[in-house]
């Protein structure tokens, strides 16, 4: 599974199909993570609240990785043309 995230609000619906993908409620996966369902809850909903160490665990829990890159350029062979400025 490859997904570009280029803003936090993009972040909980994939770490959320990436969870149900891997046949994990939230209940286990906030086990394996030593945190509270609640708590994997508010990750998924309000992903600015995530740190990066949560992120990373969280991704290294689910078999996933973080990969940092130049974004493409527009006539880039990656097939977006559309450059957009982070929302901070």
């Amino acid at each position: 599974m490859k997904q570009i995230l280029s803003i936090a609000d993009q972040a909980g619906p994939f770490l959320q199909a990436a969870r149900k993908s891997a046949l994990l409620s939230q209940t286990a996966l906030a086990h394996r993570l030593g945190i509270s369902q609640s708590r994997m809850s508010a990750m998924e909903l309000d992903p600015g609240s995530i740190s990066l160490a949560q992120l990373l665990a969280m991704c290294s829990a689910l078999n996933l990785e973080v990969v940092v890159q130049t974004r493409g350029r527009p006539g880039d062979d990656r097939g977006d043309t559309a450059l957009t400025e982070p929302e901070w």
